[in-house]
């Protein structure tokens, strides 16, 4: 039986006995807020205890490391700091930092509630350095905040500056997603895990910046895609597996058409030789690709709801050097108990 954490008693420099694999975690946006929810703070924090829930069995085994979006919040944010009359909204480097602490936060708080109470948590802010030059500062894709009608998004993209673009059912609200170069606070967070914390950092796909000619660090108009944050993250502390959980049971080949597949487990060179969609699943596995090739270690695309069975292979789709070509489910088996058939990944 687990013991309510209540109290932060661990010493930080007693050394708490390392168990299990360095497992890096990506919470994708539907983790923290479904599609379509109001993003109240009672939403959010019952999504949040869901996912303490399911990632619970692996920081009992393993050292974690937990990364995750905030497409919603931020756009929340962006959106609440315009209220005041004459007032500009905050920049997106500053909104990130802020809905990084927010979500931590809960994130920290609710594992603390079903792990043992000796078990050390840290939220740490995170720095991520993009370039200046990245072509994603001219053409938009992520998006953020609610969903909109067409006519509204229009309406609101003439008034406000915006970029829009349709996602799913709706129309968003789209920044810049430049690629992460690195992360500055890597040392701190590597200091943390050799002594047992579980640590929540990379929030949103870290905070981005920009490392001027002159050594000045400076923020950035951005949100960093946190599937390719997490993979950065994950390879920079030669984690032994990265996980990337999100609402849909595997990866689809042919994602919601008639001829839709899930993939079992795959090479990374014959994943990346297949076509997924830029705004959805592409960057989860470009990221999974990226992690294999440079690292030879196991990453994995599935469920949150089945995380511990996700890291030992039995359901999702997993990503190995050792994998001959592409694997298939049989219909309706990927993992996901009750699934009906492909949705719309986060």
């Amino acid at each position: 039986m687990l013991v309510a954490r209540r109290l932060y008693n661990c010493s930080f420099g007693e050394q708490r006995k390392a168990v299990g694999m360095l497992v890096v975690v990506a919470l994708g946006g539907n983790a923290l807020l479904k599609r379509g929810e109001i993003p109240s703070e009672e939403n959010q924090r019952r999504n949040v205890q869901v996912a303490a829930r399911a990632l619970a069995p692996l920081g009992l085994e393993h050292r974690l490391v937990i990364t995750h979006g905030n497409g919603p919040q931020v756009g929340m944010l962006a959106l609440e700091s315009t209220c005041v009359p004459g007032r500009e909204s905050y920049a997106l480097d500053v909104l990130g930092a802020e809905s990084s602490g927010m979500i931590g936060y809960m994130v920290e708080q609710e594992l603390g509630n079903v792990l043992p109470e000796d078990q050390p948590f840290a939220t740490i802010l995170t720095q991520v350095e993009v370039d200046a030059a990245d072509p994603a500062f001219q053409a938009p894709t992520k998006p953020i905040g609610p969903m909109y009608g067409k006519k509204e998004a229009e309406g609101l993209a003439a008034e406000r500056g915006w970029s829009i673009g349709p996602d799913g059912k709706g129309w968003r609200r789209l920044v810049p997603s430049p690629r992460p170069k690195r992360i500055f606070e890597l040392r701190v967070i590597q200091l943390l895990v050799e002594h047992d914390v579980i640590v929540i950092c990379a929030g949103g796909g870290g905070i981005p910046t920009i490392l001027r000619e002159d050594g000045i660090l400076i923020g950035a108009e951005a949100v960093v895609d946190k599937d390719l944050a997490g993979e950065l993250l994950a390879r920079s502390l030669l984690a032994d597996a990265y996980l990337m959980l999100t609402d849909v049971d595997a990866v689809y080949h042919s994602w919601g058409t008639p001829e839709a597949r899930a993939i079992r487990c795959a090479s990374p060179e014959a994943l990346a030789a297949l076509d997924f969609p830029a705004g959805s699943m592409g960057p989860k596995v470009e990221a999974a690709c990226r992690f294999v090739r440079e690292t030879g270690r196991v990453a994995a695309i599935g469920s949150l709801a089945n995380a511990a069975a996700l890291l030992a292979g039995d359901v999702g789709t997993r990503v190995t050097v050792g994998a001959d070509g592409i694997e298939w489910y049989e219909a309706g088996a990927s993992g996901m108990a009750g699934a009906s058939g492909p949705r719309s990944p986060s």
